[in-house]
């Protein structure tokens, strides 16, 4: 049974969520057309988290669908303005001349706008909705791809999943299994060649400062690693894998005392796991896995059941104790995905 999406989403049990959809038929349309159509998904991602309080964690766009792994940031919509606010949906949806051909956003149409303080309040209830950033990145393709198609009719399925993630070890987990889909299908080597993908933009971002040896030197947990990283993801559109609001940014990471260094390191590890079945675990590896306090072992189970699919339901955890918290909250029958949990 088809479960109501306000039933899925909730910020107060996770404000992390990862969202899979997929083309219509599974048709390879993302690979095809005149212009790229998964660069076109790039850029529309990187536009949407600039304009959403949605911050994008990672995304892998393949050629029947697509990754992509959000955080829901509501707080940061209440503290906007009305004119921000206003000003904010008039770059999603710019007014327009009697020919529909988009108008610059002018002062008398945001001041027109803020007379209607219940039209804003919808608008800002929007700008913080998963549901509207999705329809935002895939109703503007789907128009774009049936023009040049000369088709009718849906580009994607019409509703994507969502899975919550609800611990932190879990959304390691994902990101590196959004990072290696192609690596896992054999379109890539290495995760740092696999285009369409946030790993890529992480580390061309990184060479585009010049900072190649930082990123290096920061994939040990030193103090030394962690002067290293400095800076490192404070001017990119991605949401940085490392939180250093405690040490010198005002941005919100994904992880606490995590690098961008030690990130690509293990995935690294874990992309030579997919295409050998084994790899060697370096020191630097096994200090990771120590850190997360986890093991090589479960590590590379859990990311087994992701990439094989096995993992069922609306919530992934890694333990069976928080899968039965959030279940008992949302007065569900059952818990999903307990495949995926150890056995506490």
């Amino acid at each position: 049974m088809t479960i109501a999406r306000a039933h899925l989403i909730d910020p107060a049990v996770t404000r992390w969520y990862h969202c899979i959809t997929r083309c219509v038929r599974r048709a390879f349309l993302l690979g095809e057309g005149p212009d790229d159509r998964k660069l076109w998904i790039e850029k529309r991602l990187a536009e949407l988290a600039q304009i959403f309080s949605v911050a994008v964690g990672g995304f892998s766009v393949m050629d029947n669908h697509l990754h992509v792994l959000v955080r829901l940031d509501p707080e940061v919509a209440g503290g906007w303005s009305d004119e921000e606010v206003v000003r904010r949906w008039g770059r999603l949806f710019p007014p327009r001349d009697q020919a529909r051909q988009p108008l610059p956003v002018s002062k008398a149409w945001v001041e027109d706008r803020l007379k209607h303080p219940d039209w804003v309040a919808t608008a800002r209830t929007r700008l913080q909705s998963l549901s509207w950033f999705m329809k935002c990145l895939k109703e503007p393709l789907s128009r774009l791809a049936n023009r040049q198609d000369q088709a009718r009719g849906a580009f994607f399925e019409g509703r994507f999943k969502s899975v919550a993630i609800l611990d932190e070890e879990s959304l390691l987990a994902v990101s590196a299994y959004i990072d290696l889909n192609p690596v896992a299908a054999g379109i890539a080597e290495v995760p740092e060649a696999s285009e369409h993908t946030s790993i890529k933009e992480r580390v061309d971002h990184v060479k585009s400062q010049g900072r190649t040896e930082d990123l290096n030197a920061a994939r040990n947990g030193s103090v030394a690693g962690s002067n290293a990283s400095a800076g490192l993801e404070d001017s990119h559109w991605l949401c940085p894998i490392e939180d250093r609001r405690g040490l010198d940014s005002t941005r919100e990471g994904m992880l606490d005392g995590f690098s961008l260094g030690s990130y690509v390191l293990l995935v690294d590890y874990t992309g030579r796991l997919f295409r050998e079945g084994k790899a060697a675990i370096s020191r630097e590896v096994a200090e990771i896995f120590e850190r997360l306090g986890s093991s090589a072992e479960t590590w590379q189970a859990r990311l087994e059941k992701l990439t094989k699919g096995r993992l069922l339901g609306r919530f992934f955890a890694a333990s069976r104790l928080r899968l039965r918290e959030v279940a008992e909250r949302l007065g569900l029958r059952r818990v999903p995905n307990l495949g995926g949990c150890a056995a506490t």
